[in-house]
């Protein structure tokens, strides 16, 4: 028997509407920005939805983090206490061009916001499949430059988290 290609290839899973997104910024507060590859011209910091529903937020951080970016939390350069909870969560209206990514009926997800710190000059690797560019960008026009709303309010947030140098 012929199998097609569709034979083998499996639905994914509903995402989990909880996610994390992870402000990325120097001790200088110089903000990382990534270029989505599905939405060329929008910028984000790295943002990312449980694998599961009892994996841990770090977890989801440390993954997410590396996926996008190729910076491992947990290296010599990047330790663990680099990324910390900012205690913020928002919780807003997913984007109709996005919500087929989730169960039938589910149209909000609840974000929690993390900062994490990396030394000036750290290496970024972008995953192609999921961005085309990178940038460092003083905070305010980090902030600017984002296309969604919590995640500018988020880096506007980070002189609260990471006092100047």
């Amino acid at each position: 028997m012929l199998r097609g290609m569709s034979d083998d290839v499996r639905p994914r899973p509903p995402k989990i509407p909880e996610s994390v997104l992870v402000v990325i910024h120097t001790p200088d507060r110089q903000v990382l920005l990534i270029e989505r590859a599905d939405k060329p011209g929008y910028w984000q910091s790295v943002t990312g939805s449980k694998d599961t529903p009892d994996e841990a937020l770090t977890r989801t951080c440390v993954r997410e983090v590396e996926e996008e970016t190729g910076i491992r939390i947990g290296s010599a350069g990047v330790p663990a206490a680099a990324l910390r909870d900012w205690g913020l969560r928002n919780v807003y209206e997913i984007y109709p061009v996005w919500r087929h990514r989730y169960a039938p009926g589910v149209t909000h997800n609840t974000e929690h916001v993390f900062g994490l710190t990396v030394p000036a000059g750290t290496p970024v690797r972008l995953n192609p499949r999921e961005h085309l560019r990178f940038a460092w960008w003083p905070w305010r026009e980090a902030a600017d430059r984002c296309f969604s709303p919590s995640n500018a309010e988020a880096i506007l947030q980070l002189p609260h988290f990471a006092p100047a140098p």
